[in-house]
This record gives C-alpha cells, sequence and structure tokens, in this order.
C-alpha cells in the first residue's frame, strides 16, 4: 500500500506536470533565450527539492506539479532552442552549393522525379566550406531532356550541385502544418538538385556506404514487392504494410480508407505494432518454455515480455520508425517496465507515464492527430473495462465472450473518439463501425501476416493481394453508400474538449443517469455552426495556396471562390490540398466556382473543388474544348454581367464579348470581379496585364476599391500606375508563392504600392489573408493570428 501511496502522491503530480510543461512550451510564438531556459530547469530542481520537504500533502502535490511544469518547460524550449540554431542561413538561399553527402532514406519516387532526405557531411560554396543544416530534403527532377532519375540506393553518398532554400510550407486556417512536420524530422532546409543538361557539374555517385543498412533494406524489399505485384494500387497498400511507405498508396485508395474510418490500418499504426509484439511474445515465450534450463535462470512470462518488446522494435524500426510507431513502441516498453518491476499502479497512473514518456522523447508529438487519438483511445480503454469477469468454460463459449469484448471495445472507442475526429479533422465515418469491424481482423490476423511472410517467400505477396483486393470491394461498397461520411464545420477548442468529456462519460463504467451527462456535453461540437458575415457584408480568404489565385468571398448565405490554384503535380494541387479541406472546415456549400482565365495556377484545383462541391455554377473564360468543360458546363464571363447576394452585388468588369475572337493571351481573358455593399468594396483581377488595365481606365469602369488582388501576382507587366491610381486600394494581396522562379511580386511594382501608400500582402510573410468589410481597416494574416517558433520568419 505504501508504494501506491508514494506513486500516488508524488509520480502522478510530477507526471501530469511535466505534460502540461511541454504541451505550455510548444505554444510559444518565440523561442526565449538559452540562459533563462537553463535557469528555468535549475530552479524547477532547486523546487523539487523544497517540495520534498513539505509536510501538508496538498501543499507538497502543488509544489512537484509546478516544479515539474517549469523543468518540462526549460527542457523543451532548451531542445527548441538547439536545433533552431541549425537553420539555413538566407545568404545561402538560391544559390549553387556543391554538396557531399549521404542519402538518409529510401527515396520516394513520382512521375516527376524523386525525393529524398539527405545528410550532408560537407558544402562549398564559391570555393569556400559553409556551414549548412546536418539535413535536408532534395528532389530530383527530370531534366528538360525527359531522362529519368537515377534510381538512387539509401546509404549512397554523392556529390551534386543544389540549390536549397528555407523550409516554408503554407499557413491556412485548420490546414497541415508543412514547416511543423519537417521540424519533427529534423530537417532544417529543403531543395533540389541541379541535374539539366547546361549545369556545369552533373552529381556524381561516390560509393555505396555501409550508412543506413535499415532504410537500405526497406528500399529493397519496397522494390520487391512492386516488382512482384503487378496491380500498382495492390502494391503499394502492401508496401505501406511492410516498410510503412504510405506514400506508395495512391490518393484515391486513401479517400476510400478515410471515407471508412479504415486509414489507420493502411499505415504502420499502433495497432500493427502491438498485434505484432503480442504474437512476438507468445512465440518468444513458447519456445522459452522449452528449455528447462532458460525457465529455471529467467521466467518464460518475463522472456515473453521482454522478447516481445524488442522484437516490436525491431519491426517498427524497419517499418520507417515513424512517429506512430515510435509513440507505441515506448508506450509499450514503459508498460513492460512496470510489469517486470511487480508495480501495479492504477490504470490513470500507468495512462500518464506512458504519455509523458513519449512526450519527454518527442515533445512535438503532442502536435499531431494521432498522438491524441491514440492516447484518448487507450484511456478510454481502461476507464471503460470491466475488469475481471469469469471465463467460460466451454471453447465456443470464450470465443464468443472474445467476440463481444471486441465489439464492445470498438463502438465505445467509436463514440468516444467522434467527438475527437470532428475536432480534429471536421469529419467522422459513419460506416467506420462496420469497415472496421472486418477490416481490423482482417488487416491484422491476414493481410498483414501474409505481406511480412512474403519477405521471406515473395509468393506469399500473391495471396497478400488478394487478400487486399477482397477488403477493397468491401470497403469501395461501404465508402459509395449515401452520407458514408459526415462532415461538419471545424468547432473551437472548448467545444471540441467538452465533446471528448461526454464521450469518456458515455463509455465509462458508470450508472447510466451519469453516462446521459455526457449527451448535452456532445452537443455543442455536435451543432457548431461557422459564423458567417452579417447580412449586406461580405468578406474574402485569400488561400495560401502558393504560386497561383483562390479567393473564398462568403457573404451571409452564399459562396463564390474566385479560381482554384495550382497543380503541384500529377498527384497533388491545391484543390486537394488546401481548398476541400478548408471549405470543409468551414462547411461551405459552394454557389459559384470562378476560373478567371485558362492558366493552370488559376485552375489547377478545380476538378477537385467541382468534385466536392456537384452543385456548384462553373464561370470562366475557358475555351469549348477545355478538360474542365467535360467535368462542368461552364458560363463564359462576359463584361456587364451582375447578380446580388444577401444584399451584396457582383459585377463583371471584364473581358468584354468580342475578346474571346481576338485575344492571343489567356491573361488578356481573365474574369475581373467587382463585389461590393455599397458602402465597401473589393476588385480581383486574376491577371491582367497592362493594356487591359488601361482599357478598363479609359472605358471608365467603376475601380475604385478597398482591398485589390493585385493583377498577375505582382508582375512587372501588370499593376501600371494609372490602374492602381483609379483602384486607388487601402490593400494590396498578393498570392505568390515563396521564392517563386518568376520574381513575383516585382520590385517595380512594389515601389508603385508604396509610393501610394498601399499596403502590400503576400502570401509567403502572411500565409491566408483575410478581409471583412465591416473591418474595412483590418486585413489579418494567418501567420500572425497563430505564430509558432518553428514556423519560418521572413524578414
Amino acid at each position: 500500500m505504501r508504494t501506491h501511496s508514494i506513486a500516488w502522491y508524488w509520480i502522478t503530480p510530477a507526471l501530469a506536470g511535466f505534460v502540461t510543461g511541454t504541451a505550455l512550451q510548444l505554444q510559444q510564438a518565440q523561442l526565449n533565450a538559452g540562459w533563462l531556459y537553463a535557469l528555468g530547469a535549475a530552479g524547477a530542481l532547486v523546487c523539487a527539492g523544497l517540495a520534498a520537504l513539505a509536510r501538508q500533502r496538498l501543499v507538497r502535490d502543488a509544489a512537484t506539479f509546478a516544479c515539474a511544469v517549469a523543468f518540462a518547460f526549460s527542457a523543451c524550449g532548451m531542445r527548441a532552442l538547439l536545433f533552431d540554431d541549425q537553420r539555413l542561413a538566407s545568404e545561402f538561399e538560391g544559390r549553387d552549393l556543391v554538396v557531399t553527402g549521404v542519402v538518409a532514406a529510401m527515396p520516394q519516387r513520382s512521375d516527376t522525379g524523386l525525393r529524398f532526405r539527405f545528410d550532408l557531411e560537407s558544402a562549398v560554396l564559391e570555393g569556400a566550406d559553409v556551414r549548412l543544416p546536418p539535413r535536408v530534403y532534395l528532389g530530383w527532377y527530370s531534366n528538360e531532356t525527359g531522362a529519368s532519375t537515377p534510381d538512387l540506393q539509401a546509404g549512397e553518398r554523392w556529390r551534386a550541385t543544389v540549390r536549397l532554400k528555407a523550409p516554408h510550407g503554407h499557413v491556412n486556417p485548420h490546414g497541415f502544418d508543412y514547416e511543423l512536420w519537417l521540424w519533427e524530422q529534423g530537417i532544417q532546409a529543403t531543395g533540389y538538385v541541379r541535374a539539366g543538361v547546361r549545369d556545369a557539374a552533373a552529381p556524381h555517385r561516390i560509393a555505396q556506404t555501409g550508412l543506413h543498412p535499415v532504410e537500405w533494406a526497406r528500399q529493397s524489399v519496397r522494390d520487391a514487392v512492386l516488382r512482384q505485384v503487378q496491380d500498382r494500387k495492390i502494391a503499394g497498400i502492401l508496401a505501406a504494410l511492410i516498410v510503412g511507405d504510405q506514400n506508395a498508396i495512391e490518393r484515391a485508395d486513401w479517400d476510400v480508407f478515410r471515407a471508412t474510418g479504415v486509414a489507420h490500418l493502411m499505415s504502420i499504426s499502433g495497432l500493427h505494432i502491438t498485434m505484432f509484439g503480442w504474437a512476438a511474445a507468445l512465440l518468444v515465450g513458447a519456445l522459452w518454455r522449452r528449455s528447462e534450463r532458460l525457465c529455471l535462470a529467467f521466467p518464460a512470462a518475463h522472456a515473453a515480455l521482454i522478447g516481445g518488446v524488442v522484437l516490436a522494435g525491431a519491426y517498427a524500426l524497419f517499418s520507417g520508425w515513424g512517429v506512430p510507431a515510435q509513440r507505441t513502441i515506448w508506450m509499450l516498453a514503459t508498460v513492460g517496465a512496470l510489469r517486470l518491476s511487480g508495480r501495479r499502479w492504477p490504470w490513470p497512473q500507468v495512462w500518464l507515464l506512458a504519455c509523458a514518456v513519449v512526450v519527454a522523447i518527442d515533445p512535438w508529438a503532442m502536435l499531431q492527430a494521432g498522438f491524441w487519438l491514440s492516447f484518448v483511445a487507450v484511456g478510454v480503454l481502461f476507464a471503460a473495462d470491466p475488469g475481471v469477469r469469469e471465463e467460460p468454460s466451454g471453447r465456443m463459449q470464450r470465443l464468443l465472450a472474445r467476440l463481444r469484448a471486441a465489439w464492445h471495445e470498438q463502438w465505445v472507442v467509436t463514440l468516444a473518439l467522434t467527438p475527437l475526429a470532428l475536432l480534429l479533422f471536421g469529419q467522422v465515418s459513419v460506416v467506420g463501425l462496420p469497415a472496421n469491424a472486418l477490416a481490423i481482423p482482417w488487416v491484422t490476423l491476414v493481410v498483414t501476416p501474409l505481406a511480412l511472410a512474403g519477405v521471406a517467400f515473395s509468393s506469399l505477396w500473391s495471396l497478400a493481394a488478394l487478400a487486399v483486393q477482397a477488403l477493397q470491394v468491401w470497403l469501395e461498397w461501404l465508402a459509395s453508400l449515401p452520407l458514408a461520411t459526415i462532415a461538419m464545420p471545424a468547432a473551437p477548442l472548448w467545444a471540441g474538449v467538452t465533446g471528448v468529456i461526454g464521450g469518456l462519460l458515455l463509455a465509462m463504467r458508470l450508472p447510466w443517469h451519469m453516462r446521459l451527462l455526457g449527451v448535452p456535453l456532445l452537443l455543442p461540437v455536435l451543432m457548431w455552426q461557422a459564423p458567417r458575415p452579417p447580412a449586406g457584408e461580405f468578406e474574402l480568404l485569400a488561400a495560401d495556396v502558393g504560386q497561383g489565385n483562390a479567393v473564398i468571398v462568403r457573404t451571409a448565405g452564399h459562396t463564390l471562390v474566385y479560381d482554384a490554384g495550382p497543380r503541384y503535380g500529377p498527384e497533388s494541387d491545391a484543390g486537394h490540398r488546401v481548398l476541400v479541406p478548408l471549405l470543409r472546415a468551414f462547411d461551405e456549400r459552394v454557389d459559384m466556382l470562378m476560373l478567371s482565365h485558362r492558366d493552370t495556377d488559376h485552375t489547377g484545383g478545380a476538378a477537385a473543388l467541382l468534385a466536392m462541391q456537384p452543385q456548384a455554377t462553373l464561370v470562366s473564360s475557358l475555351s469549348d474544348g477545355h478538360e474542365l468543360q467535360s467535368l462542368r458546363p461552364s458560363t463564359r464571363c462576359v463584361a456587364g454581367q451582375q447578380w446580388h447576394w444577401d444584399g451584396v452585388s457582383f459585377e463583371l468588369l471584364h473581358p468584354a464579348g468580342a475578346d474571346y475572337g481576338s485575344a492571343a493571351k489567356s491573361n488578356a481573358l481573365s474574369c475581373v470581379l467587382r463585389i461590393s455593399n455599397g458602402r465597401r468594396t473589393a476588385l480581383l483581377a486574376g491577371d491582367v496585364e497592362a493594356p487591359q488595365e488601361s482599357r478598363l481606365v479609359t472605358g471608365g469602369a467603376a475601380l475604385a476599391a478597398d482591398v485589390l488582388l493585385a493583377p498577375h501576382h505582382g508582375s512587372k507587366t501588370s499593376s501600371s500606375a494609372e490602374f492602381l491610381d483609379a483602384v486607388h486600394p487601402g490593400f494590396a494581396m498578393v498570392q505568390a508563392g515563396y521564392r517563386n522562379r518568376f520574381g513575383h511580386p516585382a520590385p517595380v511594382v512594389l515601389e508603385r504600392y508604396r509610393e501610394r501608400g498601399v499596403a502590400v500582402i503576400d502570401s509567403p510573410h502572411c500565409g491566408a489573408a483575410g478581409w471583412q468589410s465591416w473591418q474595412a481597416a483590418e486585413l489579418t494574416c494567418q501567420r500572425e493570428l497563430q505564430p509558432k517558433y518553428w514556423q519560418h520568419r521572413l524578414p
């Protein structure tokens, strides 16, 4: 009993404080000085010594908690500061650097080339050695002759000329934090290999080293799977299950997996690692018991436990040592160490200890959705566990009892995690329960064992492929059902937290009259509605899509999307990566998609957006033969067209009908849209250039506006002086990519805006930019609303 009391009164507040302190440090917008963190850690240790002298339990626990908070905050901050010191210096961006290093992980191949991690050993700029981040993320693309990229192997040492830039990503509301992902991977620069025919020095392979042998083995197995299994889609799923290569799964398959709630099974998740560890423990225990000498030297149960954790760790390492796998291994190791020590802690302490261990090893894991899903799921299973039950005597009765227990666990976890899934992803799979009921045992007991056994006997991969195909038939049918998923607007944090608490109450072992108290706690997250502009007002959100245009315009009851951003590659565009998640988070029903002209930096994401919004009307200057016309017939935009939504007027100012037969450049056909409520006005100018701007001015169009979408991303061919004088905006929004090859916005154009006192807001500095007609003097930047210290800071 004394062990329990000590654990409860000392360890619990210390663990809770450690997790809390780490979480608080992750909210910092900027890092403190190193000496402040060192002082905080030293003070926390002194505080812990003084806390031990306290006699009153409440005082001691409160002091222990405070000391742990201070220590964790300081320790995490110091780690962040040390890594932040490795940032790429701005003077090295965009310059030719001759680097030597080793391919650190198996490369990812796409239709355009390779992406791979590269550990630098040396770097030279104009004959002088320079200091660069130790690990960079490089692309090697096909050159202008169409020559294919080489088959890079993990562990190879290469010398090449590269161009690097700081790790910069898109920053949008509820969007994926690419800069955080790079930070977690230990990457402080991205770039590409210069391998064009006009480059002076071609990349040179030096040797195959003995470095990164696990990555070399993973790559060998992945390539063998791709050779053995003819169906590329099935081969990609098997590669993901064996070596953790999630990029091998095609986007269409990911859509099905997410719609059916089984996406967690198609990567090396905690479930795979746990099941593998459980099977390994059974095998080690059975083999250990065959030797009397071994059993006398060390208990078979302990050997099985250690062997299961070690082999699970080896599997996690071979599968890529991803964050979910790491998290599971540290959890298993923590629980195993407690069991080996003979301690029997209450489940809240075991859960908290495992959480603290994971956070101590990887503090930034707390910012991942998987961290919260896994720990909340484990906590729910602990809380809902009915305890020791009498084992039925018959074999069939035992089987039925285990099936009932598995079904109970599945629906309890589904019920409790639904509010959390809505908070994190904005959608939940209605068919997730039946989908997982079949998929979990099928993937863990059939597909994964066959796939892993195929490493030794490659013919088994054909059987594993058949098993995957059978599962796909079931999942695709479920995904095709009406209302297979329910999407809801992203609720604020407080609503999500109350919803999770409500789900926990419903799942816990409590009397039903107490469980029902969780129902009203679920209502805020289930019934949340995203706020809209008042009647007679409108707002703009210029999404951060890189080099391209995409603006969401909202009134009290209608939504228009102006342009759909660029295409990034054959399997990636602004529609899938930015606009669809953004519109889903706001629960938007788009009334009109207006594509200003045919250039792919304006139409790249249109197909994805049209697929998500089947009711949206398409208005554009696209030709009749454009590929998008087959998806949704387009209405031609012509100057003079007008309509009114909720007290807000929309008017097209350009192009004229006659322009469609005479314009030589697509930019000259850009749809120019004026939005006004009579008091405030916005002007979206597409890619019109100086001749079209001049015609708008001389034609007497109503151009005066409070906010202007800068024509042609701030190109020197646009934003003429006479046009800016006519518009005279308070703000100009420039949607352009970071260090884009066009040099947008051009310095001469920026100078024109500055001479007229116009505030220029560009995507690289601002992220997504928001403007509201009822607060016309303010323009908000997403990077300023939620700044974090790992984000790229531009001067």
